[in-house]
């Protein structure tokens, strides 16, 4: 009996322990195996940065182009142009062989922006360029023959416009101003002749300027919506189908699109149309200021405690912003409510008015901030792509102080030529283009309006003297 209670007790121990073995480590193994499992199956995402809180985007939070591109579509058109040939670059027996080019019209094409119902278009200077005929496709495969009414080379922007018997669909200006970096935006155009095309992206930067020698009067928006030739003078549109600039440029090693676009901002591009109606040509609103844009170094020297503004360095005479009282040494941080941090800024926001708008200018004088209205003054600047150079009038203390009576003085100049042959900069004066006198500007004005479009290429003279008017020079390109 003693033997059979013993043999029991031993059973019931090893049992037990058999159980406690069971439940420590088999089953708290297995559940730790499905757990794991479990997890990951059914993955965690949260941001990057983390904030304590998920992210669930909703279906009405995620992005949809339909509506805007619907809105588009219909007013963006192909733009064909006619133009003579050219015989450019062939040699005598290529011209023997193959004949005359100039006998025979090229075609060229791009992309416009119907912006009213009576049939006004808006597209790239250069889409039309030298163009004798030019015509527009509309969505629905209707043909018209489009009349140029006036362009603005320094803008890259054409008006066009077409007789429709019926009202035409069009896209609404917006204020490109309020365009935001990170903003979805459409490209609407005709790339590669592929009619109505649509691509998505963002704006990748605003204020950009792609010409290094800082002569460029353009301040693109930047994005990232595939661009490709044709799509110039196509529509880039928000969200809301509402235009917010015209496409104009790429930057490609290739000639293709590679990942950066630019457009001419709707504000400064609805300023040029408005002008040309109004007055035939683009009217220039200017501060009347030089200076340069800061950055550390630059506020090193100038021993500023900001990096960012656009230092005046100069205030020219009787201009608006002498009148208001500006200053050399001021730094303008806004104008209006627009931040300046590079010249861009300042020229990009300044295109976009013209002479008599007042403008609020947000400066910094002595490391305090004051607001100070300056009513722009009209522009005697003249950009020639050229030549190279910005031209104006010259200044009365001048004439008074020299012997130079008449002509216009160059402002700035990038003609390294001229330079290293001639040793013309600066400060040097144009008295006669092509043995026609030059007292002003206007006189420049009358000759780009005899020459149209090509009146730089005609030029083959210029009379220049230097700085005092005490010596003349004849230089003849051709």
């Amino acid at each position: 009996m003693k033997k059979i209670f013993t043999l029991v007790l031993v059973s019931a121990i090893g049992g037990a322990l058999t159980l406690i073995g069971y439940k420590s480590f088999i089953e708290n193994d297995t559940n730790s195996t499905y757990q794991a499992e479990e997890f990951y199956q059914s993955p965690k995402f949260i941001p990057t940065s983390y904030t304590g809180n998920t992210i669930n985007l909703t279906p009405k939070e995620v992005p949809n182009f339909v509506d805007a591109a619907n809105k588009t579509i219909n007013s963006v058109v192909h733009v064909k142009n006619m133009a003579k040939g050219s015989n450019s670059g062939l040699t005598s027996f290529e011209l023997l062989l193959y004949g005359n080019p100039r006998s025979r019209p090229t075609e060229g094409s791009g992309s416009g922006v119907i912006i009213s119902p009576d049939g006004y278009i808006i597209t790239n200077n250069h889409v039309i360029e030298k163009a004798e005929k030019i015509s527009i496709t509309t969505n629905d495969n209707k043909i018209y023959e489009a009349k140029l009414v006036g362009t603005s080379i320094e803008t890259d922007i054409a008006l066009l416009k077409v007789d429709a018997e019926e009202e035409l669909p069009y896209t609404a200006f917006a204020d490109s101003d309020n365009a935001q970096i990170g903003e979805w935006v459409l490209a609407v155009g005709n790339p590669f002749n592929l009619t109505s095309t649509v691509t998505a992206g963002i704006i990748s930067a605003k204020s950009r300027d792609l010409d290094k020698s800082g002569r460029n009067t353009q301040s693109f928006i930047q994005t990232d919506a595939a661009v490709n030739p044709g799509n110039s003078g196509g529509a880039l549109v928000n969200t809301k189908g509402d235009l917010i600039g015209i496409n104009t440029a790429i930057t490609s090693e290739t000639g293709t699109y590679v990942g950066y676009s630019f457009a001419v901002p709707s504000n400064i591009a609805r300023k040029v149309v408005e002008d040309i109606l109004e007055f035939g040509n683009v009217q220039k609103g200017i501060l009347g200021i030089s200076g340069d844009a800061l950055n550390s170094t630059r506020a090193r020297d100038l021993n500023l405690d900001i990096t960012e503004g656009f230092h005046i360095s100069g205030v020219e005479e009787s201009s608006g912003a002498e009148k208001a009282g500006i200053k050399p040494g001021d730094v303008i941080k806004k104008l209006d409510n627009v931040k300046i941090s590079k010249f861009s800024d300042l020229r990009g926001y300044l295109g976009s008015k013209r002479p008599n708008d007042i403008v609020n200018l947000t400066i910094q004088r002595d490391g305090t901030e004051k607001i100070i209205p300056v009513t722009l003054s009209k522009s005697e600047l003249i950009s020639t792509n050229v030549l190279k150079m910005d031209l104006r009038n010259i200044p009365e203390k001048l004439k008074q102080n020299t012997e130079v009576k008449n002509g216009v003085i160059i402002a700035n100049t990038q003609n390294y030529q001229l330079y290293r042959n001639f040793g013309i900069a600066s400060g040097y004066i144009i008295t006669s283009i092509n043995d026609t006198p030059i007292n002003n500007i206007s006189d420049i004005n009358k000759l780009k309006q005899k020459y149209g479009s090509t009146f730089e290429e005609e030029i083959y003279k210029l009379e220049i003297s230097d700085p005092n008017g005490e010596t003349k020079r004849e230089i003849i390109f051709r």
